[in-house]
């Protein structure tokens, strides 16, 4: 039978087509890479997410369960559909699972204070090693130069700089930056990767921030501002901005939801690269990153998450005493 295969040109094991996307693989599965991957699996597109540890592998799936238990809460899927796309998940610590992705996403997030730029040259080294020369390897990066990231690279030409925006399931535009030996072709397979999961590309020339955290970073570092003058608490200034401009969230909600320890090296990339001072990180934040309030996945930020309900602290409740110090310094 198989001889009679090969005489019509037929294969048993068919070749895969370049451009193609069925699989695509993410490295760091923390909070954004979560809905990251909750995304793509939702277009029945399979995801191989690479993680630390067989422990937090397990951590990871959890979370991922109970984000899409919060959509169902809300009307916005079924259980069935829940079902299906966790089929399409799976987790695993060895790089070589990622043989058969056609997209590499890098979203990774350390505790470190400071660039993870050595960290994701690293990460994209160890990929290229088990993914075909076709495979598009994609950053997840809001501040870091994906022509730097990529120069670690046999075929940087395959390096595309993204920028997912959480959150993920509602904010419908993808940010695509094209680095300096990116080629057209990896540039329109992001592209048609985007539409496939219902976003609009921005296309972007290559700059750290790109459009969205250059505008959010100097926001959320005036709501800081305002609520060390104690002009105004918490609420208000979240309340007061999502009214008059109709975001979705105010900016010390943002910071919450991104993470206070993401929004500090954000603040430290750019300040770093631009020198501005509506980039140097407030004291606020530096503050609440040394203790541990990093925002909602850590339960604290500048508000206090129990039972799904965000409370909002007052200064006082956050920082006692010390916060005197670190702003008089």
């Amino acid at each position: 039978m198989t001889e009679l295969l090969e005489n019509y040109s037929l294969s048993t094991k068919p070749k895969k087509k370049k451009g193609g996307l069925q699989k695509v693989g993410v490295i760091g599965c923390g909070l954004m890479g979560q809905e990251i991957t909750i995304e793509i699996s939702k277009c029945g597109i399979d995801v191989i997410f690479i993680d630390i540890s067989d422990k937090r592998i397990n951590q990871i799936m959890t979370g991922i369960s109970m984000q899409l238990d919060e959509i169902i809460d809300k009307w916005g899927l079924t259980v069935s559909e829940k079902r299906a796309i966790l089929s399409r998940i799976k987790g695993s610590t060895n790089y070589s699972e990622l043989k058969d992705c056609n997209l590499i996403i890098e979203s990774i997030n350390t505790k470190k204070r400071g660039t993870s730029f050595e960290k994701r040259q690293e990460i994209f080294r160890e990929v290229e090693k088990h993914v075909s020369k076709d495979t598009v390897i994609t950053s997840n990066t809001a501040t870091l130069m994906i022509s730097e990231i990529s120069k670690v690279l046999k075929y940087p030409e395959r390096s595309v700089g993204v920028h997912f925006i959480s959150p993920v399931r509602k904010v419908k535009i993808l940010e695509v930056v094209k680095g300096e030996k990116t080629s057209n072709w990896a540039f329109e397979f992001v592209g048609r990767f985007a539409t496939m999961i219902n976003k609009t590309v921005i296309n972007l020339h290559e700059s750290p921030g790109n459009i969205s955290t250059r505008m959010i970073i100097p926001i959320i570092n005036e709501a800081c501002e305002i609520l060390m003058e104690g002009v105004a608490t918490i609420e208000s200034i979240d309340i007061t901005m999502k009214e008059a401009s109709g975001h979705q969230f105010g900016p010390l909600e943002m910071a919450d939801r991104i993470g206070l320890d993401m929004i500090l090296k954000m603040m430290d990339n750019l300040y770093q690269k631009f020198g501005d001072r509506k980039f140097k990180p407030s004291p606020i934040i530096i503050l609440l990153v040394r203790s541990n309030c990093t925002g909602v996945k850590a339960g604290k930020g500048f508000y206090k998450y129990e039972d799904g309900k965000a409370i909002p602290l007052c200064l006082t409740d956050l920082f006692s005493v010390e916060v005197k110090k670190i702003i008089k310094s």
